[in-house]
C-alpha cells in the first residue's frame, strides 16, 4: 500500500442541556404528520434549518424519501429551498404525500439487471455499500468527517456503548447524537441515517453555534471540516472514557487512540540562556505545504523544528526562539517491546496505513465541497454524502490536488500492527548422549 509511512517521532496509533437552548424559541413548533393512515405526533420542527432537514425527518419516520414527497400545510406545499408562506404552529397537521421506493410497482418480469443499469439503491445493495449521510444544506463537511472517524473500530465501538443517559451537557448532546449515527449507519437503514444526520447537526450547531451560520441567500453557509473534526473530538475527548487498563495519562477513548507525547526543547536565539523543555501532547499532526515541501514526511520533519516568538526573562523582550521537538524517550523501548498487551492503543511497528482521507474540492475551506474516502479491507469507498461508491487505489492516490479534482486535507492514519510470537522464557532442555540400552534423559 503507497500510504505506508514510518516516523518514530511519533507514537500515536492514530494520526490525525436541552438541543438548540440558543435557538429562538418561537422558530421551534411541534405538529403532527400524517401519512397515508398514519399518524405522527409530537414532530419538533426548527424553521430555521432549511426545510430539508425537517424532510430528513419525515423520512426517518415514513420511509418515503425526500424527493419523493410532497409536504403540505393548511393548502401550502413546502418547498426545498424557503419556509415562504409555509407557516406551522403547534399542534398543526402536516400532510405528506409520496411513496417509498420499494412501493412502487415493479415490471412483472424480473429481468437481468447489468451494473450500469441500477440506480444508487440497487447498486449499494449489489455490492454490500454502507449508508451514506443525507446532504441538510452544505453539511457535507460534517458527514464527510463521520465517514472518517468511522474508520477507528475502537471509536466506533466505544460511541456504540455510550451511555446516553449520562448527561455531559452540549458535549454528552453531541457524543450521544454521534452515537446514534453510528448505529444507523452500522445497519439502521436510509431512514434512520437521515433522522440521525439531522440530530447530530442540532447538536452541532448547540455544541459551536458558528456552525449555524448563514450565507448572503439565508440557507447554511458552508463550514471547514477541519474546524469540525476538532469540534467533535474535544466533545469525545470530554465524555468517552479510557479502557479499564489503559495507561494512567490516557483518560479517554480519543487520547488513548488518537494521542501521542513530544518532548519539546526551547532556545533563545538573541540571549545566552539555558535551554527549557517540556513535554507536549498532541492529537494530531500539521503539515503545510510549500514549494519546499511536497511530502507528508518531510512536511512532519520540517514542523519537528521551527522558530517562534515569545518573552525572553533575560532580554526584558520578546525575542526568537528555535522550538525543537523530539521523540519521546520511551519510544524505543516501547517499539522494541514484544508484548504490548498491557498498553491499549499502542503500535508496535511505529509503521501506519493509510485508512481515511478528508477531501475538499473548491476555492477555499469554507466553500466547495467535502467528500470521504475510507478503505475496507483491500478496496476503498468514496462516501459522498449519501452516494456511497466503490473506487480504486489509484484514484485515491490522485487526490493531490491540481486544478479543479479532490484536494487531501485530513489524512487518518491507523497502526500497523505486527504479530509477534509469544516467546516461553523457559530455557530448551538439554539431551545427554547415553548407551543404546539406557533411555536417552533430559536434563535441565
Amino acid at each position: 500500500m503507497h500510504g505506508l509511512y514510518k516516523d518514530k517521532n511519533v507514537k500515536s496509533p492514530f494520526m490525525v442541556r436541552s438541543m438548540f437552548t440558543n435557538v429562538n424559541k418561537s422558530l421551534l413548533s411541534t405538529v403532527k404528520v400524517k401519512w397515508g393512515k398514519e399518524m405522527y405526533p409530537g414532530v419538533e420542527v426548527n424553521t430555521d434549518d432549511e426545510p430539508v432537514v425537517f424532510k430528513a425527518q419525515i423520512f426517518a419516520l415514513t420511509g418515503v424519501q425526500p424527493e419523493r414527497q410532497k409536504v403540505v400545510c393548511k393548502g401550502v406545499t413546502l418547498r426545498d429551498d424557503s419556509w415562504a408562506n409555509f407557516k406551522l404552529s403547534n399542534n398543526a397537521l402536516v400532510l405528506v404525500m409520496g411513496s417509498k421506493e420499494e412501493d412502487v410497482p415493479s415490471a412483472p418480469v424480473e429481468q437481468t439487471r447489468f451494473v450500469e443499469d441500477m440506480n444508487e439503491s440497487e447498486l449499494a445493495t449489489a455490492l454490500d455499500l454502507p449508508e451514506g449521510l443525507i446532504n441538510l444544506g452544505n453539511t457535507c463537511y460534517m458527514n464527510a468527517t463521520v465517514q472518517c472517524l468511522k474508520t477507528v473500530p475502537e471509536l466506533k465501538n466505544a460511541l456504540l456503548s455510550y451511555d446516553k443517559s449520562s448527561g455531559g451537557g452540549t458535549a454528552g448532546e453531541l457524543t450521544s447524537a454521534l452515537s446514534d449515527t453510528m448505529s444507523a449507519l452500522e445497519g439502521g437503514g436510509a431512514g434512520a441515517c437521515a433522522g440521525a444526520a439531522a440530530k447530530l447537526l442540532r447538536a452541532l450547531h448547540a455544541t459551536a453555534p458558528r456552525f449555524a451560520e448563514r450565507g448572503p441567500g439565508g440557507g447554511l453557509a458552508q463550514q471547514d471540516a477541519s474546524e469540525c473534526w476538532t469540534e467533535i473530538i474535544r466533545a469525545l475527548q470530554a465524555r468517552l472514557p479510557s479502557a479499564p487498563n489503559a495507561p494512567a495519562n490516557r483518560s479517554s477513548v480519543i487520547e488513548q487512540y488518537f494521542g501521542g507525547t513530544l518532548d519539546v526543547e526551547l532556545v533563545c536565539s538573541e540571549a545566552e540562556e539555558p535551554p527549557t523543555r517540556s513535554t507536549e501532547t498532541f492529537l494530531q499532526l500539521s503539515c503545510f505545504i510549500s514549494q519546499d515541501v511536497k511530502y507528508l514526511q518531510s512536511g512532519l520533519r520540517s514542523k519537528m523544528s521551527e522558530q517562534i516568538t515569545k518573552l525572553s526573562q533575560t532580554l526584558g523582550r520578546d525575542a526568537i526562539y528555535t522550538k525543537t521537538e523530539y521523540e519521546d524517550a520511551n519510544v524505543e523501548s516501547s517499539l522494541s517491546s514484544k508484548n504490548h498487551g498491557d498498553n491499549v492503543g499502542s503500535n508496535n511497528s511505529g509503521y501506519y496505513r493509510l485508512q481515511a482521507v478528508l477531501t475538499h474540492r473548491g476555492r477555499s475551506s469554507s466553500s466547495g465541497h467535502y467528500v470521504a474516502w475510507v478503505a475496507r479491507g483491500d478496496s476503498w469507498l468514496r462516501c459522498d454524502d449519501d452516494a456511497v461508491t466503490p473506487v480504486t487505489e489509484e484514484e485515491v492516490l490522485k487526490l493531490s490536488g491540481g486544478g479543479d479534482w479532490h484536494c487531501a486535507y485530513l489524512l487518518l492514519y491507523g497502526p500497523k500492527i505486527l504479530q509477534v510470537p509469544e516467546v516461553d522464557d523457559k530455557p530448551e532442555p538439554m539431551i545427554t548422549e547415553h548407551d543404546d540400552e539406557d533411555p536417552p534423559i533430559a536434563l535441565a
